[in-house]
């Protein structure tokens, strides 16, 4: 039995994962909106500056629709969160739970308010539950987009500010600053599978879901998801603009996310577990188990392999291989380097 099984379920339990089936997201490769001037070179803007800024960018939205009593009857519901402008066109980027009912019915009815107070009524474009993300379309003139930034350039201590309509309280939205407190957390809890999500310490609460995170240059790094609820204090989270934007173009240009289909259930192996259980390298990829009939049972893989390389690219974590596997499509065949026990293996998976 390879040692990395032993860890199984205390990886999955540090990692939130319920043992759900990952499903990694296959759409078009896009780069991040460039960043003119280095960080270097330009002055960063003051909290209100940046509330200034993203103000006309941030949209308050109120849904309706229906949710099932314990008896399957229907009863009416209502929600609200925020979102974000992100082109001319009228395309808003939110948060798939806050215009889905229970993670699976469409809201009846969006509205959109923005910040000159105009009510409009939204088209929900598409949503994908996995990643948390949906795009709204209205139809408005004078709209200003925010500009995003790469998540690359942000740095574990850079401080940033969170936008949001928490509580669904008056008089405007909320602010919030604090630090990023890591990045390239994998978000696993059924149903999402979030790779690189940035963590931070600046509270986020209901009605912030999908609002911007935003870097101290007024970009916006990442939208915030209240996903993983618990007791912990301190701890929020935002899906990265290298998440975002291939799957918003896909939702736009499609209205649905079309996935490749792996199969495992993925675990971080870090520094510490390879020198704990004494296995082959330090990063990677374990699989914890293998669905009968998948596209890596079929091409071999098993229960303890550790993924290293995918398509020609090093495998150090669960979000590299996410990473991949968006630029691929069902039916791709993808070259997969592994270590079973302390042998480097290869094999061809043909993804579903």
């Amino acid at each position: 039995m390879p040692a990395i099984l032993s860890v199984v379920a205390f990886v999955a339990v540090a990692c939130g994962d319920d043992g759900a089936e990952p499903t990694p997201t296959a759409s078009p490769a896009v780069s991040p909106t460039p960043v003119s001037t280095p960080d270097s070179e330009r002055a960063p803007l003051t909290t209100p500056e940046i509330v200034d800024l993203l103000r006309p960018s941030v949209v308050h939205i109120f849904i309706e629709g229906t949710t099932l009593g314990v008896f399957g009857q229907p009863i009416p519901t209502e929600g609200v969160g925020t979102g974000v402008i992100i082109d001319d066109e009228g395309h808003i980027v939110t948060n798939n739970h806050v215009v889905f009912i229970d993670g699976e019915r469409p809201a009846r009815r969006i509205t959109v308010t923005l910040s000159d107070d105009r009510k409009l009524e939204a088209r929900l474009v598409g949503g994908d539950s996995p990643t948390d993300l949906a795009v709204l379309e209205i139809d408005a003139d004078n709209l200003v987009p925010v500009k995003l930034g790469d998540t690359a350039e942000l740095q574990v201590g850079d401080d940033v500010v969170a936008i949001g309509h928490a509580l669904d309280l008056p008089g405007g939205p909320t602010v919030t600053r604090g630090v990023v407190s890591a990045k390239g957390r994998l978000i696993q809890e059924d149903p999402y599978m979030i790779p690189g999500a940035i963590q931070t310490d600046a509270p986020i609460n209901p009605g912030n879901s999908g609002g911007p995170l935003v870097n101290m240059y007024g970009e916006v790094v990442g939208i915030t998801t209240q996903v993983i609820r618990g007791t912990a204090e301190g701890i929020g989270f935002a899906i990265s603009t290298d998440t975002i934007e291939p799957i918003v173009v896909e939702l736009i240009d499609k209205g649905r996310v079309e996935r490749g289909y792996l199969g495992i259930n993925m675990i971080n192996i870090t520094s510490s577990i390879a020198e704990e259980f004494d296995l082959p390298v330090d990063s990677g990829v374990g699989i914890g188990f293998v669905q009968a009939g998948s596209p890596a049972d079929r091409a071999g893989l098993e229960a303890g392999d550790i993924i290293v390389r995918a398509a020609g690219e090093e495998i150090r974590n669960s979000g590299d291989l996410l990473n991949v596997l968006t630029e691929q499509r069902a039916g791709d065949s993808v070259l997969v380097e592994y270590y079973r026990d302390s042998e480097l293996e290869e094999t061809t998976v043909t993804l579903g």
